[in-house]
């Protein structure tokens, strides 16, 4: 489940691709599979096994073209143990809205990003986000939860006074957000409730089939209640 668009990030063989905030890794083994430079890197050393295990079953399979590799790395985002001009692809995804310090992430991010490189951030959009955090505050009150609801313009600004020049804007995964809301409203910690169950089981059908009725449907609905929005940047010459 890609919330970015790797075309339009320009990913391909030998592009020095970095994911930070990784998490499980989605969308740096898409990137692998691209035969990118991967660099995964996430503070949680658990999640970067997995990833790292991924990443040793895809070439094992053939899955990874000639030069593609990947790493993973424990550090923060806000303290990036990288030269300036390190990368050409730099993707944080669903991860500034859990830092209490952003304008100093993304002034790493912008760092480390190479003139002429793309870089790409997606966080919660303000309204499903607003919706969830209206229905429960265990969704986002929690150590390491979200901690502030962006609007798409103010975070957009932020990149921009850190030196990028916006390029493009979209919305993703509307079919999570009533997801969510049923998860709040019954109680984030209920996976066995029934309404959260089968709704769950819809996605997994949905990512597993990707079935032409909810992809059109999502398409339809992202512009309307996507849970995500995706903002991409240049780094000027």
């Amino acid at each position: 489940m890609l919330t970015v668009d790797f075309d339009r990030l320009r990913v391909g063989r030998g592009t020095r691709f970095i994911d930070a905030g990784a998490g499980a890794g989605r969308h740096s083994f898409e990137a692998l599979r691209r035969g990118a430079r991967v660099t995964a890197l996430d503070l949680d050393e658990v999640e970067l096994k997995g990833v790292q295990d991924m990443f040793e079953a895809m070439a094992a399979e053939g899955e990874v073209p000639a030069g593609g590799t990947g790493e993973t790395v424990v550090a923060s985002i806000l303290d990036l143990p990288y030269d300036d001009a390190s990368f050409d692809t730099v993707l944080a995804s669903e991860i500034l809205e859990h830092v209490p310090e952003d304008v100093q992430a993304i002034s790493e991010l912008v760092r480390i990003l190479a003139p002429g490189g793309t870089l790409a951030v997606t966080v919660p959009r303000w309204l499903p986000e607003r919706v969830c955090w209206a229905l429960s505050d265990e969704y986002h009150a929690n150590e390491g939860g979200h901690i502030r609801i962006y609007k798409a313009d103010e975070l957009r600004a932020k990149l921009e006074a850190a030196g990028l020049v916006f390029t493009h804007q979209h919305h993703a995964h509307a079919l999570h957000s009533p997801f969510w809301w049923i998860k709040c409203a019954v109680g984030v910690q209920r996976d066995q409730h029934p309404l959260v169950r089968g709704y769950h089981q819809l996605l997994v059908w949905d990512m597993m089939k990707a079935p032409a009725a909810t992809r059109i449907a999502e398409k339809v609905l992202n512009p309307l209640i996507g849970k995500s929005v995706a903002l991409y940047f240049t780094k000027p010459l």
